[in-house]
């Protein structure tokens, strides 16, 4: 079966598109269906972000790149899979960001997932877009990505092609915005002005930064990515630092290399200049982009690293992660009596129950279910594949449906690693005895996140997606 996958990315400096065709295929080995045979059918030129006047996002100007990037995509709604579009940087924090995510979702429907200011998932995806490969093909080595755009500098640490921790700073190209070939202000982010201050530099829209100023600036910069690359908690304790940290970053304790890689516009800068391509001139583009990718590609921290490893789609890493690695597709055992009940978008998972857990605790959180207007999400563990184990927690999460009078009209959505969601479902619901709204999804690795999404059916399979990734910067 032939589907799209779309990517969509309206960052601080640029937005971009692409629109790549695939198939559902299944596995001659695994029996799995599988999305096969990516292949980009259009990718459209990176735009600067539309701002109005006064510094909000025009939506009328995002609506029509949006609208030509679909036609010339030729998009069906009928025909899209899955993807995702992030509001990603500074973008994400504009106080009409959640209109211009209401209209991509009324453009794509419920195809796909559109949130803004998810920065561990702009982490994630940013590594699994640009880095992944290298990762799995060096399972040795650990990698270190950095995105670094307009606003955010989005790290992710992962080895063997998975991700292990996320964070992210606010440290980009575009918090001081300049006169193109000058270092004249025109506009200053509220973490610019914060710095500026710190840096006792006392000049607002309008003035001209001096060399040294200039360089105060980008070396406050390249100090916070040299500390979260170098494992230096302190230094982000002064309150300046810690107001540039919107999610911690913390190397585990290990005595592995690590390979350090960059990606996002920055990124994209940096290894056209180690292939011998000259700098763009002063300024050109209107920030501090260019200064900052000649300041990272001469610091010795991850020179090595600069000249052995080389990542895929530097400049376009986060819309590339959404495009092949957003979503997910179901087992193809999956419980769903009422097809029509789906999609179902922004479903909060709300906990995990096991074959350990107590009567009590199942109770506890189907009644966190109970007591979201959307229904729920919960993550089950059935610590095994066999009819026993299955026919057993089946049967205990019935009895604690019942004893709540769990109302059949709010959706439950169960998600399991195990190839058992048919049956499971049908314990669940005591073989059609229990009136639940209930859909189980099997042979999904759920993702520590704060929501999930579930697209339409495609061949008897269902797209799965997560965002509201959670901060895994402290994990132990």
């Amino acid at each position: 079966m032939r589907v799209k996958l779309i990517g969509l990315d309206f960052g601080t400096t640029t937005s971009s598109a692409v629109v790549a065709a695939a198939r559902l295929t299944r596995n001659a080995v695994t029996g799995r269906v599988e999305l096969d045979q990516v292949r980009e059918c259009y990718r459209s030129e990176m735009v600067f972000t539309p701002l109005d006047a006064g510094n909000r996002l025009d939506e009328a100007r995002a609506a029509h790149y949006l609208d030509v990037w679909l036609r010339a995509g030729d998009q069906h709604p009928g025909e899209v899979f899955g993807g995702g579009a992030l509001l990603t940087g500074l973008t994400a924090q504009k106080e009409n960001a959640a209109g211009l995510v209401r209209m991509i979702r009324q453009r794509l429907g419920d195809a796909l997932i559109a949130t803004a200011d998810d920065p561990c998932l702009e982490s994630w995806l940013a590594f699994m877009g640009s880095c992944a490969g290298l990762s799995r093909s060096h399972a040795e080595l650990s990698f270190l990505n950095l995105d670094v755009g307009g606003g955010t500098t989005n790290l992710a640490l992962g080895k063997a092609g998975e991700v292990l921790r996320t964070g992210c700073l606010f440290v980009g190209a575009r918090h001081i915005q300049v006169a193109p070939g000058t270092y004249r202000i025109v506009r200053l982010s509220r973490y610019a002005v914060a710095l500026l201050d710190h840096l006792g530099i006392r000049k607002g829209i309008g003035a001209c930064l001096s060399t040294a100023e200039v360089d105060a600036v980008l070396g406050f910069y390249l100090g916070l990515m040299e500390a979260a690359v170098l494992g230096r908690a302190a230094a982000f304790v002064e309150a300046v630092a810690h107001f540039h940290e919107q999610v911690p970053f913390r190397l585990p304790a290990s005595d592995g290399e690590i390979a350090v890689t960059f990606s996002g516009g920055v990124g994209e800068l940096i290894y056209a200049h180690l292939q011998g391509k000259p700098w763009p001139p002063t300024t050109s583009y209107g920030d501090l982009g260019i200064d900052l990718a000649q300041r990272i590609a001469a610091s010795p921290v991850w020179s090595r690293s600069l000249g052995q490893y080389r990542p895929a789609s530097a400049g376009r890493a986060t819309v590339y992660g959404l495009l092949r690695h957003s979503t997910d597709v179901s087992g193809s055992t999956l419980f769903l009596p009422r097809p029509e009940v789906l999609p179902l978008a922004d479903v909060p998972i709300l906990g995990k129950v096991s074959a350990s857990s107590t009567d009590a605790h199942l109770r506890d959180v189907f009644g966190l279910v109970l007591r979201s207007r959307r229904g729920g999400c919960v993550r089950v563990e059935i610590g095994g594949a066999g009819a026993t184990a299955v026919r057993e927690l089946g049967g205990r999460l019935a009895r604690a449906l019942r004893e709540l009078a769990f109302p059949a009209a709010l959706p439950l959505v169960l998600l399991v690693r195990e190839n058992a969601g048919k049956v499971l479902g049908h314990y669940v619901t005591e073989w059609g005895g229990l009136p639940l709204g209930l859909v189980v999804i099997d042979e999904v690795t759920a993702r520590d996140a704060q929501y999930v999404h579930l697209g339409r059916p495609h061949d008897q399979v269902v797209p799965v997606s997560f965002y509201g990734l959670n901060n895994q910067g402290d994990a132990p």
